[in-house]
């Protein structure tokens, strides 16, 4: 758990840092008659410094309020929001650990009057037997909606067991790091809270932090084996041309869009780089992940997976003929990415006055579209909120499974009819990427050019 660290006096130089005590009335050096009628101020005498004995009942109260406020958090547990739990024992942590140190700066002889103060470092310890999530096991209705589901594992009872049922075979593998129900609870809560490994295992009886650590892990790439098949693309694409019919983009396959995770350091470029595909109910239909933070989505484009698998996948469908011109299958591209056949992004300089315009009417339809996979991303990371945070360098190679997993659940939920909780509803924006400057396609502006004909002539 993040701590934040309390400037302390090194034990060698305390003598010359004491607190001061307020100088008393008349308490200074006499002056002399010639130093008063000068009419310069003379500096006060230093008061004397407080001694231990003096710091010794105001520091008994301070740990007693820290270990009540723990004892209060720990008896709390289930009553509050996972939020305000972490925040209240980040914050109650970081009192204990500066105030124990304070502590130890006193002479010994000064303690012996604190013998008797029981100064707690941690929330009480849970064993796997009376741990918060056995706890909140037993305390959930087992009949009708029990919302603190939603609130702590961002998904309801029956989606959450649901799914222990299909990752279940994948984390019988390692006992060692506790049951499957413990194991994807764990995972899931630091996924939605961002929590550390330490608060996790003990909140569901994990051996330690490394145990929490591996559970974690071994969840993400339990989805990422068992639930891959919801990444549709290839299986389900005429329900994905369907719904884009419906938004005026006839043969449309989806929604490419980009988003940044940060990463701490230069190693990565200050972020990976996440490639998404996303069909008109916003479910991911691809996702490609662990990109440089300096490439271009124009040089991503060409070394996914994807790119090499388009023709085939793209071209399995037949095309439509808008005003003579045949119009294969296509993917929508903001303006970061080259105009390809099966690739359309905006026109370029269009003037925004002219809404009637057969360019503005396909601009604004396609700024609906690319709407989609913003909100996607957006939400992943809003639901997810351990991807809002910078990843430490050397965690670097493990989050773009992090991602792959977190999209993947993004789908099991909407597939399980899981609404956005009201709290988190609110998207977070993405960061633009800059405008690809190169040559357009040819064959891929006279497609463009077809379907904005096509859109003018029903508006």
């Amino acid at each position: 758990m993040q701590q934040v660290a309390v400037g302390l006096t090194p034990p060698s130089l305390k003598a010359e840092h004491h607190l001061q005590r307020p100088t008393p009335m008349g308490g200074g050096k006499r002056h002399s008659s010639a130093a008063s009628t000068s009419g310069k101020k003379s500096r006060p005498s230093p008061s004397p410094p407080f001694t231990a004995d003096d710091l010794t009942p105001v520091l008994s109260l301070l740990a007693s309020a820290v270990s009540l406020s723990l004892r209060f958090l720990s008896d709390s547990d289930l009553l509050l929001l996972p939020s305000q739990t972490l925040s209240l024992e980040s914050s109650l942590l970081s009192s204990s650990f500066s105030l124990s140190r304070l502590l130890s700066l006193l002479p010994s002889s000064s303690l012996q009057s604190l013998q008797t103060l029981a100064l707690e470092t941690s929330p009480s310890s849970s064993s796997s037997s009376s741990s918060w999530f056995l706890r909140f096991l037993s305390s959930s209705s087992s009949h009708g909606f029990d919302p603190r589901w939603i609130e702590v594992f961002r998904m309801s009872k029956p989606s959450f067991y649901l799914l222990l049922q299909h990752l279940s075979p994948s984390l019988l593998s390692d006992p060692s790091s506790g049951p499957p129900d413990h194991k994807l609870g764990a995972a899931l809560f630091r996924l939605a809270h961002a929590a550390p490994f330490r608060g996790v295992a003990r909140r569901f009886g994990l051996p330690s932090p490394a145990a929490a650590c591996r559970a974690f892990y071994q969840v993400c790439k339990a989805v990422a084996d068992q639930l891959g098949h919801l990444f549709e693309l290839s299986s389900d694409l005429q329900r994905v041309v369907q719904g884009f019919t419906w938004m005026s983009l006839p043969n449309c396959c989806g929604v490419l869009g980009f988003a940044r995770f940060s990463v701490e350091g230069e190693l990565k470029g200050g972020s990976v780089i996440a490639q998404g595909l996303v069909d008109s109910e916003g479910r991911f239909l691809d996702v490609s992940v662990g990109w440089h933070g300096s490439m271009t989505p124009a040089q991503i484009i060409t070394r996914t997976k994807l790119y090499k698998a388009q023709h085939v996948v793209l071209a399995g469908g037949p095309p439509v003929e808008l005003n003579g011109v045949s119009v294969p299958r296509y993917l929508l591209g903001s303006s970061c990415c080259p105009l390809l056949p099966w690739l359309l992004t905006p026109f370029k300089m269009v003037d925004s006055r002219s809404s009637s315009s057969k360019d503005s009417i396909f601009n604004s339809v396609h700024a609906r579209g690319m709407e989609l996979a913003d909100r996607a991303f957006g939400r992943v990371r809003a639901r997810w909120q351990l991807l809002q945070t910078s990843w430490k360098e050397d965690c670097a190679e493990a989050l773009p499974y992090v991602v792959v997993a977190s999209c993947l659940l993004h789908n099991y939920l909407i597939k399980c009819s899981e609404p956005m909780p009201d709290e988190i509803e609110v998207c977070v924006k993405e960061l633009k990427f800059l405008d690809f400057e190169g040559k357009e396609d040819e064959a891929g502006e006279r497609i463009r050019d077809a379907l904005a004909s096509h859109m003018s002539l029903g508006h």
